[in-house]
């Protein structure tokens, strides 16, 4: 990989890591029920630092950063004032 190149996670990178956390966090609870619903709570968590990556990627340009997620620029605004994220 040259100087300034990402490796590109493929699909099944992305859900083994999914799985994997998810996995361990039933193990973590040991039996008790969780308190919030899973999928909500995995979304949060996957969101915001998602979004992060994109608009540095997009060099802060929410625009770009709206096409590259696959959203449209409003409802990426909207999701940046949600999880507070500093363009």
């Amino acid at each position: 990989m040259k100087k300034g190149e990402q490796k590109v996670l493929n699909e099944n990178d992305v859900a083994r890591y999914v799985r994997q956390a998810v996995g361990d966090y039933f193990v973590d609870l040991d039996g008790e029920e969780p308190s919030c619903a899973v999928y909500d709570m995995v979304i949060n968590c996957v969101e915001k630092p998602l979004i992060e990556t994109v608009l540095h990627h997009a060099g802060g340009n929410q625009t770009r950063a709206a096409e590259l997620l696959g959203m449209n620029r409003n409802t990426l605004r909207k999701k940046i004032q949600t999880h507070k994220i500093k363009s």
